[in-house]
């Protein structure tokens, strides 16, 4: 089938923190709408059945939970399916956003997922309901080719939104399509956790994914680009990821990713939005990871030889490490129950400092999350205080063969090449307890090559 997504640079309010009448509000989304409409249009010309836009694409972020109350639609959770809003403006108040939407996917004839603030309010004798007597949520919808409400979805891990509110309960939503049978949705931050986006897919053995996104990149482990396509490699499904454009607040990458294919966009040079529009198979069966050869354990007299571990300060954990020197070798390096182990062999001896980093611990800063990594990372500089910096371009081209002894069987496999570039790995997956990454001569000069695992129940 034929997928669009539109990384969206957002017209943004001046002072998202002045309160605003409802008309002023509606006119700046205005503008974000219409270039919506025009890429739509854009999409469906090129044969697109399906357009995802971003999170807060269209009433941009920064606000207080007063400041954004103009901007959000009444949208109404549990009719989907029931109401088409081009065709039944009448029905609620205040859905003037979700009006336009409808209209796009009506007019265009084409499935539509765009992200809205929403409204709902709620009676004194809810012990949840907030004192202004309304809930607020980061809300996706999701309509049919004829415009009609498909789904929605009340993000539930929520990054620093003070504007918003955390549902009851996570909502598992879906829709379904003729072309590519059922999608799943979530949002941004939702990636990193179980609920809903593993336990969504798991439960609906779903294979296509929408996520609109407004994702910060972090590097080594977290650019956008990278952690969408692990994901997608990781639950083997199609993910349809549009996030914003905003370069000077660190926020572009975005994709339509199958298991083994990418079409990606990432740029922090350049303005504006960008299409992205790509025919990708609808996925039934699952791939299979192949494993040819076991490597060997690392010898008792290898372990004597081994570099010095030091200690470095990655995504803001604390990763115990040891330098990748020479132009071949196996090194292992253990931290708690976590030991990871590499063997590499590099073309060409560059003066580029590498590292092998393990990190088996609570991840605290910016959420709170268990975490499992093994990272083979290209270091700042040339002392070991700048390995776990953020680096973009890399020469070295390195084979290597990457294992871990994961406790959770949720591993996202990263592989990141120099310019903010994708790879896949030769072979990938589980044998004899040990989880696997291998690659022959990346395409481009490493970055990261890494086993992040996500220990949900330790969280």
């Amino acid at each position: 089938y034929v997928a669009a997504v539109y990384e969206h640079e957002s017209v943004l309010s001046p002072a998202p923190a002045a309160l605003v009448e409802r008309r002023s509000a509606l006119e700046l989304m205005g503008r974000n709408l219409d270039i919506y409409e025009q890429q739509a249009l854009a999409a469906a010309r090129q044969g697109a059945q399906i357009i995802v836009f971003p999170e807060d694409g269209i009433h941009g972020f920064n606000f207080t939970r007063s400041s954004i109350y103009p901007y959000l639609d009444f949208v109404p959770h549990s009719h989907s399916g029931k109401w088409n809003p081009c065709r039944e403006p009448y029905m609620f108040n205040d859905t003037e956003v979700v009006q336009r939407l409808s209209c796009m996917a009506l007019k265009n004839r084409i499935f539509l997922v765009a992200n809205l603030g929403t409204k709902q309010p709620c009676k004194r004798s809810d012990p949840r309901c907030p004192p202004d007597g309304r809930y607020q949520f980061n809300t996706n919808v999701a309509f049919a080719a004829d415009g009609a409400l498909l789904a929605t979805y009340r993000k539930h891990n929520l990054y620093f939104e003070d504007a918003f509110d955390t549902p009851a309960e996570p909502d598992h939503a879906f829709f379904d399509t003729p072309f590519a049978g059922r999608f799943g949705m979530f949002t941004c931050f939702d990636i990193l956790f179980f609920e809903p986006a593993v336990s969504l897919i798991r439960q609906y053995n779903l294979k296509q994914i929408v996520y609109p996104t407004a994702w910060m990149n972090q590097l080594p482990l977290l650019s956008a680009v990278e952690f969408q396509q692990a994901f997608a490699t990781a639950f083997n499904v199609n993910v349809l990821a549009a996030n914003i454009h905003q370069p000077t607040l660190g926020m572009t990458g975005s994709g339509i990713y199958t298991p083994v294919k990418s079409f990606i966009y990432h740029n922090m040079e350049s303005y504006g939005g960008k299409l992205i529009v790509a025919e990708i198979p609808v996925i039934t069966a699952d791939y299979k990871t192949n494993l040819e050869k076991t490597p060997g354990r690392v010898s008792e007299k290898e372990k004597e030889q081994s570099p010095p571990s030091f200690y470095a300060e990655m995504m803001y954990d604390n990763f115990t490490f040891v330098p990748v020197w020479g132009e071949k070798g196996e090194l292992q390096v253990c931290s708690n129950s976590l030991c990871c182990y590499l063997n590499y062999r590099r073309a060409v001896l560059t003066d580029e400092l590498y590292a092998l980093g393990v990190f088996d611990g609570l991840h605290t800063v910016h959420g709170t999350y268990y975490v499992q990594a093994c990272a083979l990372v290209k270091c700042g500089g040339l002392s070991f205080s700048t390995c776990g910096q953020e680096v973009t371009d890399a020469t070295a081209l390195i084979d290597f063969q990457l294992w871990a002894n994961m406790s959770t069987p949720y591993i996202f496999p990263l592989l990141l090449t120099s310019g903010i570039t994708l790879d896949f790995a030769d072979h990938m997956g589980w044998k004899n307890n040990y989880y696997f990454l291998s690659k022959n001569r990346t395409s481009f000069g490493l970055l990261t090559a890494a086993l992040y695992g996500r220990w949900y129940e330790k969280d």
